[in-house]
């Protein structure tokens, strides 16, 4: 046990003692309990109201007086040993993020990790295994805290303004990631690091394709698209000779479920019902009504005919399932909206959503 948390707990417990034995002291003078206990009250804590009977003989006086003495000692050093504690534990955070701060300061080649989401987690587990100094950038308190759980160095605060990035050291630093949810605050990194420094590497992450000209114009030499790096991935796996082992084999389903959550996506099967706007419609006119949510890798046709890459132009019929991959978020609505049967991909394949 900690020595401050030693001394409150050695405190409290003989100011307990202390309470007890007083109590019992003046139990033992004649006196009832209620009044035994208002009298230790009103003795310890120096209240000044007179006394609840007489303290007639020498020994009663000298008895309170060591009450006095024993009850006071007990409870400032209880107290005491609070306030250290406390002192101790933001003198040692204030010297924890101290000597963060100094090492940030001699960091050299180092990267610049933009949001620590689960994508900036994911690149810093494996950023910190290869032996790479890297920082987090975050500015939500709970992300910092996990990040300082892991031993990260971190500096909390927001990556689109100009004094963050100098404080973790943008002009010495090899490469940035921007790998935050948001489009909008990815493109506006980009554009300020690329002011602060013409030459560090840029990596950006996109969600949606049109983002990925933006993060061009503002300076970004690598663009990452979720959706579309695991669509490839996914796409490849299923139509290589053994690609059906990714829709049976329980192996395969589990590394890909665990690679699609590490980049907040997952794999869906929609139906066309009855009832959807889209029959009758091309595959193109649905994915315009997507506005970029998903992407399709297979269309399955009612007759279970398996299609990989369909073109833009197929038609969709009742029945009719369109396998694709896109945000976790977007898809339940999307599917909603337009009267669509969801099937999830889980350990045991595709099932009713």
């Amino acid at each position: 046990m900690h020595e401050s948390a030693r001394r409150v707990l050695t405190g409290v417990v003989f100011f307990l003692l202390t309470v007890l034995m007083a109590i019992l002291g003046y139990v033992w003078f004649g006196w009832t309990p209620l009044e035994a206990i208002y009298m230790v009250v009103i003795t310890i804590f120096g209240v000044g109201y007179g006394e609840v009977k007489p303290l007639d003989t020498p020994f009663q006086k000298i008895f309170t007086i060591l009450v006095i003495i024993a009850g006071t000692t007990s409870a400032v050093y209880s107290v005491g040993g609070f306030v250290q504690m406390v002192t101790e534990g933001e003198i040692n955070r204030a010297f924890s993020n101290q000597r963060k701060q100094l090492t940030i300061s001699n960091l050299q080649g180092h990267v610049i990790i933009c949001g620590f989401d689960r994508m900036g987690q994911v690149l810093s587990g494996q950023l910190n295994e290869a032996g790479q100094a890297f920082v987090v950038v975050e500015n939500s308190p709970e992300r910092i805290e996990v990040a300082d759980a892991c031993g990260y160095l971190y500096y909390q605060g927001d990556a689109t303004h100009e004094i963050t990035l100098k404080e973790v050291g943008i002009h010495r630093a090899k490469a940035l990631v921007a790998v935050l949810p948001d489009d909008k605050t990815n493109v506006f990194i980009t554009l300020t690091a690329r002011d602060l420094s013409p030459k560090i590497k840029i990596l950006a992450r996109g969600e949606l394709p049109p983002t990925e000209r933006k993060l061009r114009l503002a300076g970004a030499d690598h663009i990452v698209l979720p959706d579309t790096i695991s669509a490839i991935q996914i796409s490849n796996l299923i139509v290589r000779p053994t690609g059906m082992d990714l829709l049976n084999n329980t192996y395969e389903r589990s590394y890909l479920n665990e690679f699609l959550a590490n980049v907040e996506v997952q794999m869906e099967e929609l139906q066309i019902k009855s009832t959807s706007p889209f029959v009758g419609k091309t595959l193109m006119e649905l994915q315009v009504r997507g506005k970029g949510a998903f992407m399709v890798l297979a269309l399955r046709r009612f007759n279970d005919r398996l299609i990989f890459r369909p073109s833009a132009t197929q038609l969709l019929n009742v029945d009719d399932s369109l396998i694709i991959l896109g945000h976790q978020d977007k898809l339940p609505q999307f599917a909603e909206h337009y009267h669509l049967k969801r099937y999830h991909f889980d350990h045991q394949g595709f099932s009713a959503a």
